[in-house]
């Protein structure tokens, strides 16, 4: 493809152990060799089984939604903090770092102890307030249910609405409703966001927001600078997908393009396409088993998933979270997914997404290595290989090779392609809110928070806000509560999929463009992920991962040559 952007390149992690300086330095420092494993068999012995009876708290209040699930988890909150937050332990852990220990997995295991503890540095006080606000604020998503008059709709059903109602008033109706969470959590969440700015500043940092990325070993100014030249590459090709996407919609709902609102756009957020092609890209799920399918490609990739499954919960019930994640209890394979499935194009991207976390995970890391390694790289690099896995969920050929039938596979694929296009475009832009958005709020939590919210919205997905909207709509993506300054991980992690299925293209010789390139029953490709992506585990930063796996730092190049 002619006239491509020039490529990306992302920046090397800060603080690189193997940095090109590092040994002629470090032969002038203290050894701290011996300082450092006893430093870690602390950590091993005190720390390691703290933090799983955390993880198994976590994942039953998430399960249960109950009051005493939540107290267990925040009662091991507070402990955790008690034991990370020790200035003398921390002290002790500086003092090493800064000297010469001639194991690099070593000193990589004492960098990402160093990370670790000063995310709990602090007064303990507040960590303790701000485990509690933010446990407070996530019962109540996990137990919110959007309601109207008497009837109560799960996330589900609110996405079905939205999907498939043709009735303007009743999509308004139940997307102000799904909204309603923003309301009842508004007030803990700006309080929330000040409690975190002041713990960052007590270390030095100018608010939360830049600590969470310097400990995620990213810089500020860096990732916004990525995203200004992201903005720039997708802003056009953008412009002219959304309207054709608002000319289908205005003659779906028999409305104007001026008129067409949120509720319009099916999705919540606008983070996904909205049913606008030329075929039913969901028709083919109405009565596919999702899990059969996921078990029958994971396996037949040489990466099954068999296990993961039994440890898992994954359809819907009362007060559990409605939402979807993966998480690894123990490193030692005890890796389950929380899911609410529903037979839908959604739950079957959603299903692939969340056991493409499972597979790079203690399930597939080498047990070999030590515990602190036995992990993905970075948050980007696990959100990067699920998206990668995800992309084959709307593929003609892919499904039928898992025996979902397709009506006329050409129109199909040609609207899936589309969709893809769209897809890559559609979320590229919705990150841009996120990242934008969460990174103003800890610079200024007191502003107009729902005010900037849809200031965003309108500049970076063209969706106007509603006519005197003044509901905290903000305050309703619970990423921001749960997983706060991460959401711009889920760009690069997009970044990092396209090049990564690039490599395995390339180096497994697939025919096709990678566009278009599909892995059903190809054992190849687990062995490429076991060798490239899994074996190092956290041993390298992940952009030296990335380099290892592709053959170049991080780049938008395989991302452009798709949606263009």
């Amino acid at each position: 493809m002619t006239n491509l952007p020039m490529p990306l390149f992302l920046f090397v992690v800060l603080g690189m152990y193997w940095a090109s300086g590092f040994a002629q330095a470090a032969s002038a420092k203290e050894d701290t060799t011996a300082a450092a494993k006893d430093f870690l068999r602390h950590y091993e012995t005190n720390v390691v089984p703290l933090e799983i009876s955390l993880n198994r708290a976590w994942w039953d209040a998430n399960t249960t939604g109950s009051d005493e699930a939540f107290a267990a988890k925040e009662a091991l909150d507070k402990q955790m903090n008690e034991l990370l937050s020790s200035k003398e332990k921390f002290q002790e852990l500086e003092s090493i770092k800064v000297g010469s220990i001639s194991d690099p997995q070593l000193a990589r295991q004492i960098q990402i102890l160093y990370l670790i503890y000063l995310n709990r540095q602090g007064d303990l006080t507040l960590l303790n307030r701000m485990s509690a606000k933010a446990n407070e604020i996530e019962k109540k998503f996990n137990q919110f249910r959007a309601t109207i008059g008497e009837k109560s709709y799960s996330d589900s059903e609110v996405r079905d609405v939205l999907l498939k109602s043709k009735d303007s008033s009743e999509r308004e109706q139940v997307w102000k409703a799904n909204k309603d969470v923003g309301g009842q959590v508004a007030v803990d969440l700006r309080e929330l966001v000040r409690m975190r700015n002041e713990a960052a500043k007590e270390l030095g940092f100018k608010n939360y927001h830049a600590m969470q990325l310097a400990i995620n070993e990213q810089d500020q100014e860096e990732i916004l600078a990525l995203f200004d030249e992201l903005d720039e590459l997708t802003r056009e090709p953008y412009a002219r997908a959304k309207e054709q996407i608002d000319t289908a919609l205005a003659d779906q709902y028999g409305l104007l393009i001026s008129d067409l609102q949120p509720w319009h756009y099916q999705d919540p957020f606008f983070q996904e396409p909205p049913a606008v092609y030329e075929v039913d890209l969901g028709g083919p799920f109405s009565d596919a088993d999702i899990l059969r399918v996921c078990r029958e490609f994971y396996a037949g990739i040489q990466l099954p998933i068999e296990d993961v499954l039994e440890n898992s919960d994954l359809y819907e019930k009362a007060k559990k979270s409605p939402h979807a994640f993966c998480t690894d209890i123990d490193r030692e394979g005890d890796v389950r997914v929380l899911a609410n499935i529903v037979p839908n194009e959604y739950w079957m991207s959603t299903m692939l997404h969340e056991l493409g976390h499972s597979v790079y995970s203690s399930k597939y890391i080498p047990m070999s290595l030590p515990y602190l390694l036995r992990v993905n790289s970075h948050i980007l690099t696990t959100e990067g290989v699920a998206m990668m896995f995800e992309r084959f969920a709307t593929d003609p050929a892919w499904l039928k090779a898992y025996g979902v039938d397709v009506d006329d596979p050409a129109r199909y694929k040609a609207a899936s392609q589309r969709m893809r296009r769209d897809k890559l475009l559609i979320f590229s832009r919705w990150c841009q809110v996120m990242l934008r958005f969460e990174m103003a709020m800890y610079e200024d939590p007191d502003q107009d928070l729902n005010q900037l919210w849809w200031d965003l919205v309108e500049k970076y997905q063209l969706v106007k806000r509603p006519a005197d909207r003044k509901a905290p709509d903000f305050a309703s993506k619970i990423h921001i509560v749960s997983a706060p300054c991460y959401y711009h991980n889920y760009m690069m992690g997009e970044l990092f999929a396209c090049q990564v299925h690039a490599a395995i293209c390339r180096d497994l010789e697939l025919p096709g463009d990678p566009a278009n390139a599909i892995y059903t029953r190809v054992p190849r490709v687990g062995a490429f992920m076991q060798e490239k992506i899994f074996d190092p585990g956290a041993t390298l930063p992940w952009n030296e991962l990335t380099k290892h796996a592709t053959g170049e730092l991080l780049n938008a190049k395989a991302f452009a040559e798709e949606f263009q």
